[in-house]
């Protein structure tokens, strides 16, 4: 049966949104199965909003000693995946991220020769858990005659990564290291193709849902042929319902919170949250398509403020030596119960970073 359902509060809700329902860093990734990463900052706070009492240096901590790591998976960006997951994923999703890196490696002059190359100097840098930054794994590769700075380096690290050979170690002060996978992830059990489809279409429609199967070929990275047969695989687990005449699929046995304190609840969110990046169709949330602008945009605008389910406006911060500011820019004038809700939502936000809050 196909029954009709109200998408923006199911997916608060599903996404760990509502009533910040984990207890640790990663509770919130092993639920997700990854998070955007390649802001690190914002990608600390996505964990943190979904913990309960959580700050930047507790999620901090929990990256520095492994609880979950930072690499390049199912698309050309960084995520924060779990150790438990991250060999199956990256043998399930890589073929097709190093397919769309293959046409920069041409342009970049980076042949297989070079990865496999450096791949061994790497491999011989980093053994006995001597992490290093990407700027001594520079010097280390040009001490054996390889050559590469800039996007080369990064193009030669992302095949480390997607290549099962290296991922993130702890964070020297404000700089990040990598480590060998193999001794930072003990060997687990190999799924076959099957099983790790089934795994991650239910991971995403669990966490991510309701969500239609493209959005799942999206966020994964997945041809349209293997995000369908994750779906068929795990069909029976989940709940098909229509939105706007579209089909969505999410978890069975969940029962929605009261609608009205989704109502009246502000979110500040990174655009790379989970909650507004992990769909191709963006447009159950963001009707005029400002999330697409934002993207477009770069670097410009990164953040956006949600009420009701809805981006409202985008929101920008401004650190202090104690406080942090927070500087909104709304789509229109906020009424003066989504003005005290977003007031709440940003001292939230300082409490995350310990730090007076300043609108």
């Amino acid at each position: 049966m196909v029954i009709e359902i109200d998408l923006p509060h199911l997916r608060l809700q599903n996404t760990g949104l509502v009533s910040s329902p984990f207890q640790s860093p990663a509770e919130v990734v092993t639920h997700l199965g990854a998070v955007q990463a390649q802001d690190f900052a914002a990608a600390k706070w996505s964990v943190g909003l979904r913990m309960q009492k959580a700050t930047d240096a507790i999620v901090e901590k929990a990256f520095n000693e492994g609880k979950f790591l930072r690499t390049h998976i199912m698309r050309p960006t960084w995520h924060f995946v779990m150790p438990e997951d991250i060999r199956w994923m990256l043998e399930l999703t890589s073929p097709r991220v190093k397919k769309i890196l293959m046409p920069y490696n041409r342009k970049l002059g980076i042949t297989e020769v070079i990865v496999s190359k450096s791949q061994a100097v790497i491999a011989e840098a980093l053994k006995g858990k001597n992490y290093l930054t990407r700027p001594e794994l520079a010097d280390y590769l040009e001490k054996n005659e390889i050559f590469v700075r800039g996007q080369c380096l990064a193009h030669v690290l992302y095949y480390s990564e997607l290549n099962a050979l290296i991922c993130s170690g702890p964070r020297r002060g404000k700089q990040f290291t990598y480590g060998l996978l193999e001794e930072i992830v003990p060997r687990a059990k190999k799924l076959n193709k099957e099983e790790a489809l089934a795994k991650l279409a239910l991971k995403y429609f669990t966490s991510h849902g309701p969500a239609q199967i493209g959005d799942f070929a999206w966020w994964s990275g997945l041809s349209a042929k293997d995000a369908n047969l994750g779906l068929d695989l795990v069909k029976s687990k989940l709940k098909q319902a229509t939105f706007n005449g579209k089909t969505y699929w999410f978890q069975r046995n969940i029962e929605a919170k009261s609608q009205h304190f989704h109502e009246n609840q502000a979110f500040l969110l990174s655009v790379y949250d989970e909650y507004s990046i992990a769909y191709k169709d963006r447009s159950d949330i963001s009707e005029k398509r400002e999330i697409e602008k934002m993207l477009a945009m770069g670097n410009a605008l990164t953040a956006v403020i949600i009420f009701g389910g809805k981006v409202v406006g985008t929101w920008k911060r401004a650190l202090k030596k104690d406080t942090v500011e927070i500087i909104l820019n709304p789509f229109k004038k906020f009424s003066e119960i989504e003005q005290e809700s977003i007031n709440k939502a940003a001292k939230h936000y300082g409490d995350f970073l310990e730090r007076e809050t300043i609108v």
